[in-house]
C-alpha cells in the first residue's frame, strides 16, 4: 500500500490543478483582514476578493485559487470552547479556495469540484454525498444528468445550509455542499434514517466543500434580482480533506498536527499513554500553537481589545493547557518553532519574521507565567469563600479582577472556575465592570463601521461609473490639478448644493489630494471656483475607487459638475513626505545596527514628526540610537536619489522589495528605491522625495516599548528637526553661560559639579550619623520598665527611615533585652520602626503588631516580622502622643 500524500502536497494539488485550468494562484491574504474593518479576522478564503465581487475593485484575471490562513475565533464563527474536546474542531485552518470573478458558473464549479476530489485525490465517488438548494434545479440537474450522481445521493435542502448572504443587503446565492462518508460505523445519532440530510452533527458526515453561487443582488425590501455577471466562491477546509485522504477520523492525527503534538511529548518527556492521558491538552497546545504563530507572523500584538485580546486569550489558554500537561517553564516559543519548520516553507513569512515572532511569543507568556501563581489562588480563595457561603457563581467584579489585575482573560476564568471548580462566572456583571474601566480609561471595545453608511457610498460609486465619471486617483503626479466636482454629500447623502459653512464631503473626478493609509496622514488644502472655496481638512475611501475630501464651504455654493482647482498644501505635503522617505531610511538603519529581526509593525507619517513601531524585544541602548541616527544623517548628507516605479508583486518581492506585514498588497504594487536599491527598497503607496537631501536632518525625540518585543521610536525631520537642533543649541549656550565655560566644556563641568555635590552628601550623611548618634545617649535615659521588660518610645530627628531602622539596632544592641519603637518626620509625613527582642518574642511581643497600634494614632498602618516592623502615617502632629502611648500598648500585650 502506498503512503498517502501528504498535507504539503495536498495543498500544491489543489493550487497546481486549478492553475492548470487557467486560475491564478493568488496567496494568501493577512489575517488582519485589509478591506473589511468589520473583521476581527481573516474567517473565509472569499474575504480578499469581496471589493472584486462587489464591483468595488477590478482584478487582472477573472479565476483564482488560494490557500488561505482563516481565524475563526469571533461572533458566529466561534470554534474556541471545541478546540481540544473536538477532533476536528481549530480556531487557526486553512481554506482552500477557487474563486469566478464573472466567469465561469455553476457547471464548471460543480465539474472542478468532482474531478479534483475523484481524479485528483483519488477519493471513493461512492462515499461522496451532495446537497443543493431546495429551488435549485440547476444544480441538481449539474449533479445528476451532466456529472452523473445517483439522485439519492444528492439531497435538496433549505436556506439554513445552502443559501449564502454576504449582508442583508448585496450578493447572495443559493450553495451547494459536498460531504464524505465515513461509513456506517462512525454513526454517532443513532438515527435509522441516518444522513446528511438530518443535519445533525453526526460524526458519520464530514462537510469537506461548500461552493457558492453568486446569484443574485438582495434590496433593503429583501428583492433579489440576477447578477449581471455571477460569480463563484469555493471553500474546502485543509484540515478536513487531509483527514480524509490520510483516514484519520480526528484532524489532530494528521500530519498538519502530528510535528507539532510530537514535539510537545518530547518536552514534556511524556510516554505515547501519558500524552493520551493528557489528549485535550496536546491538541489545544498545537491548534493554539499555529494560531498564535501564525498571528504574531502577521502583526497582530498581544493587548486588551479586539484582535490584540483574542491573540492574548488563546496564547494563555494555550499556557495554562500546557501547565496542566506538565510544563513548569515557558514552552510555547518552542513549539512556534516547529510550526515555523513544518508550514514556513509554503508561508514564507513566517520565516523572514522568525525571530520576531519567537520574542513576542515568548514575552508574552513569561509576563503571563508572573502573575498566573497569584491569580490562580485568588481564584481558589475566591471558589472556597463563595462554597462556605453556599454560592457557586464568581462575581463579574472578581472575574474583571483577576482580568485587569492578573491577566486572565474572561473566556480563560469561565473555563477553570468550570473545570476545575463546577462554578459559573457573572457575564454581565464582568461586562459592566469592563464598560466602566473603559468609560473611565478612555478605551473602547472594537470599531465597525455603519454598513448603512457604505451602502450610500458604494450606490454613488455605481452611478457614477455607469455615467462614465468613474473617479481617478493619483497623488503622485502634482498637488495641484484643474478637474470637476463628480457629487457632493452632506451627512453621507447626496446633495444638490451646499452653501458657505457646510461641512461637506466632496468627490472630484481627479484627485491630487492622498488618502490616509499604510501610517501616511492625508493631505490638506482647498477646492476653488470661481464662486466658491472649500477648505479641505482631510480625505477618505469609504470604498474601494470613491475618494471623498471633507471639510467646510468658506465662501459661495457649491455644485456638482463645477469647474474646479484642486490645490494640496504643498509646504504640508513636502513636510510629510520628509517624514516617509525617513522612515525608509530609519528602517534599512534599524536592520543594519540592531539586526535583520527587525520588521515595522507601525507608522505614523505626519507634517511635523513621525512615529515608527519595529520589532526588537530589548530596548535600543543610546548607543545605538546614535549610531542609527549618525547613518541616517550620513545618507541624507550623500543626496541619494529616490525613484519610484510600479511592478508586479511577486517579481518587486522576489526583486528585493520588502514588504510589510499587516499591509494589503494588490497584484500591482509600487516600489520605492533609494539609491538603486543599495540603501532601500520597500512595497510602499505613499508620498516620497525625489532626493533624500530634501530631508535635511534627521533627529530622535524618544524611545520606549509599546508591547510585547515591539519598540517605538519617535523623530523629526526638515524645519522641526531644524528648529528642535536650534532649542537644544540655544540650551546648550545658555547653559555654559551659566557655568562660565565654553558649550564644548559643559558637561566636563557639569560632572565636575556632579561629584562636587556627591562628596557634599556623603559629608552630610556623615555628620547626620553622628548627630544621631548623640541623640541615641541621650535618649538611653528615658528608658521605662513595663512588666520587667525595658521599654524605649521616642520620637528623634532624622530624615530618613534607613537611618531611623539602623538607631533601632543600636538601642537593640546597647539594652540586649527590650522594646524600642522610634519616630520621626520625613517630609511633612510621620514613620515608625519597632524592635522587639527575640527573648521577648517569646513572651507575646510581636513587633509587627506593635507598630501597627501605635500607627493608627496618627493615621496609618504597617507591619513586619515579629522582631522588625515599620510604618507610615499621615498627621504628623500625633507623633508625639502616639510614642507615648507604647508603654500602654506593651502593657496590655505582657497581661
Amino acid at each position: 500500500m502506498t503512503n498517502p500524500m501528504s498535507s504539503a502536497e495536498i495543498r500544491q494539488k489543489f493550487l497546481d490543478y486549478f492553475q492548470s485550468r487557467q486560475h491564478t494562484i493568488v496567496a494568501s491574504s493577512s489575517l488582519i483582514p485589509g478591506n473589511d474593518p468589520t473583521l476581527l479576522f481573516t474567517n473565509a478564503g472569499m474575504v480578499q476578493f469581496k471589493d472584486a465581487f462587489l464591483g468595488l475593485e477590478k482584478r487582472a484575471y477573472k479565476r483564482a485559487a488560494t490557500s488561505q490562513k482563516c481565524m475563526r475565533v469571533a461572533g458566529k464563527h466561534n470554534d474556541l470552547e471545541n478546540v481540544g474536546p473536538s477532533p476536528r474542531h481549530h480556531t487557526f485552518f486553512e481554506m482552500l479556495g477557487n474563486f469566478s470573478l464573472g466567469d465561469y458558473f455553476k457547471q464548471d464549479a460543480c465539474r472542478f469540484a468532482q474531478g479534483l476530489l475523484v481524479e485528483g485525490y483519488g477519493l471513493d465517488p461512492d462515499r461522496l454525498y451532495y446537497t443543493v438548494h431546495t429551488s435549485d434545479d440547476e444544480a441538481f440537474n449539474i449533479w445528476t444528468d451532466e456529472i452523473g450522481i445517483d439522485p439519492r445521493r444528492v439531497y435538496r435542502m433549505g436556506d439554513k445550509t445552502n443559501f449564502w448572504q454576504m449582508a442583508d443587503v448585496g450578493p447572495c446565492g443559493p450553495t451547494s455542499e459536498i460531504h464524505y462518508d465515513w461509513g456506517e460505523e462512525a454513526c454517532s445519532c443513532g438515527q435509522p434514517d441516518c444522513s446528511v440530510l438530518l443535519d445533525n452533527d453526526c460524526d458519520r458526515w464530514l462537510e469537506i466543500w461548500n461552493l457558492v453561487f453568486m446569484q443574485f443582488n438582495q434590496d433593503e425590501a429583501g428583492n433579489r434580482a440576477p447578477l449581471p455577471a455571477p460569480g463563484i466562491d469555493t471553500g474546502m477546509g485543509l484540515e478536513r480533506i487531509v483527514s480524509i485522504i490520510q483516514n484519520k477520523r480526528a484532524n489532530y492525527e494528521t500530519d498538519l498536527f502530528t510535528p507539532i503534538i510530537e514535539r510537545t511529548r518530547q518536552l514534556l518527556g511524556h510516554t505515547a499513554a501519558q500524552a493520551q492521558q493528557h489528549q485535550t491538552a496536546y491538541r489545544v497546545i498545537a491548534d493554539h500553537g499555529r494560531a498564535v504563530t501564525f498571528m504574531v507572523g502577521d502583526g497582530v500584538m498581544p493587548g486588551n481589545e479586539g484582535r490584540e485580546y483574542v491573540l492574548r486569550l488563546i496564547l494563555r489558554r494555550a499556557a495554562r493547557y500546557g501547565r496542566m500537561a506538565g510544563f513548569t517553564e515557558p514552552f510555547l516559543a518552542t513549539i512556534a518553532e516547529t510550526v515555523i519548520e513544518e508550514m514556513g516553507q509554503h508561508y514564507t513569512e513566517l520565516v523572514a519574521r522568525r525571530q520576531f515572532i519567537l520574542n513576542v511569543i515568548r514575552q508574552e507568556e513569561d509576563r503571563f507565567l508572573r502573575t498566573f501563581g497569584h491569580g490562580l489562588n485568588l481564584l481558589r480563595e475566591l471558589v472556597d469563600s463563595l462554597k462556605a457561603k453556599g454560592k457557586t457563581q464568581i462575581s463579574g467584579e472578581d472575574v474583571f479582577k483577576l482580568h485587569a489585575t492578573y491577566g486572565f482573560p474572561f473566556h480563560l476564568t469561565r473555563d477553570i472556575a468550570a473545570e476545575e471548580y463546577g462554578f459559573t462566572i457573572d457575564q454581565t456583571g464582568f461586562q459592566k465592570a469592563m464598560a466602566q474601566h473603559s468609560k473611565i480609561s478612555g478605551t473602547g471595545s472594537f470599531k465597525k463601521i455603519d454598513e448603512s453608511t457604505l451602502s450610500i457610498y458604494a450606490h454613488l460609486l455605481d452611478d457614477l461609473k455607469a455615467a462614465g465619471t468613474e473617479p481617478q486617483y493619483n497623488p503622485y503626479r502634482s498637488t495641484g490639478r484643474r478637474t470637476t466636482v463628480a457629487a457632493i454629500l452632506q451627512d453621507h447623502q447626496p446633495v444638490e448644493a451646499a452653501g458657505e459653512g457646510l461641512k461637506i464631503e466632496v468627490v472630484l473626478a481627479d484627485t491630487p489630494f492622498y488618502v490616509e493609509a499604510g501610517g501616511q496622514v492625508s493631505d490638506t488644502g482647498f477646492i476653488k471656483s470661481d464662486g466658491w472655496e472649500m477648505r479641505v481638512t482631510g480625505a477618505a475611501k469609504p470604498v474601494t475607487g470613491l475618494i471623498v475630501h471633507t471639510g467646510q464651504i468658506v465662501r459661495g455654493t457649491a455644485r456638482p459638475g463645477d469647474a474646479v482647482a484642486a490645490e494640496v498644501d504643498a509646504d504640508r505635503r513636502l513636510n510629510i513626505m520628509r517624514n516617509h522617505t525617513a522612515t525608509h531610511l530609519l528602517h534599512a538603519h534599524l536592520r543594519r545596527v540592531l539586526g535583520k529581526h527587525v520588521a515595522q509593525a507601525g507608522s505614523l507619517v505626519a507634517p511635523d514628526r513621525l512615529r515608527f513601531d519595529f520589532s526588537h524585544p530589548d530596548p535600543v541602548t543610546p548607543e545605538q540610537l546614535q549610531d542609527i541616527e549618525a547613518g541616517i544623517n550620513h545618507d541624507i548628507l550623500a543626496a541619494y536619489p529616490v525613484s519610484s516605479s510600479e511592478q508586479n508583486y511577486k517579481d518587486a518581492v522576489s526583486g528585493g522589495a520588502m514588504a510589510l506585514f499587516g499591509e494589503k498588497y494588490g497584484d500591482v504594487v509600487r516600489v520605492i528605491d533609494i539609491a538603486g536599491g543599495r540603501v532601500s527598497k520597500e512595497l510602499c503607496g505613499g508620498t516620497h522625495l525625489s532626493n533624500i537631501g530634501q530631508i535635511g536632518f534627521f533627529f530622535f525625540t524618544s524611545e520606549g516599548s509599546v508591547a510585547a518585543g515591539v519598540r517605538r521610536v519617535e523623530a523629526v525631520t526638515g524645519p522641526t528637526a531644524l528648529r528642535l537642533l536650534q532649542t537644544r543649541l540655544g540650551v546648550l549656550n545658555r547653559a555654559a553661560a551659566t557655568l562660565g565655560v565654553k558649550s564644548l566644556e559643559v558637561d566636563d563641568r557639569l560632572n565636575a559639579l556632579l561629584g562636587q555635590l556627591h562628596q557634599q552628601e556623603k559629608e552630610i550623611k556623615t555628620l547626620k550619623r553622628k548627630l544621631a548618634r548623640v541623640g541615641f545617649e541621650h535618649h538611653l535615659q528615658n528608658v521605662v520598665q513595663v512588666r520587667g521588660v525595658n521599654v524605649l518610645a521616642a520620637q528623634v530627628s532624622v530624615d530618613n527611615m534607613d537611618l531611623l531602622r539602623e538607631m533601632g539596632d543600636w538601642f537593640r544592641d546597647k539594652l540586649g533585652s527590650g522594646v524600642i519603637v522610634l519616630g520621626a518626620v520625613f517630609n511633612d509625613k510621620p514613620g515608625l520602626i519597632a524592635v522587639v527582642t527575640d527573648d521577648l518574642v517569646k513572651r507575646g511581643l510581636h513587633a509587627g503588631k506593635l507598630v501597627k497600634s501605635v500607627a493608627k494614632l496618627v493615621g496609618g498602618g504597617g507591619g513586619g516580622r515579629p522582631t522588625m516592623a515599620q510604618a507610615g502615617g499621615k498627621n504628623a502632629q500625633q507623633l508625639p502622643e502616639a510614642v507615648a502611648g507604647v508603654a500602654k500598648f506593651v502593657d496590655e500585650a505582657l497581661k
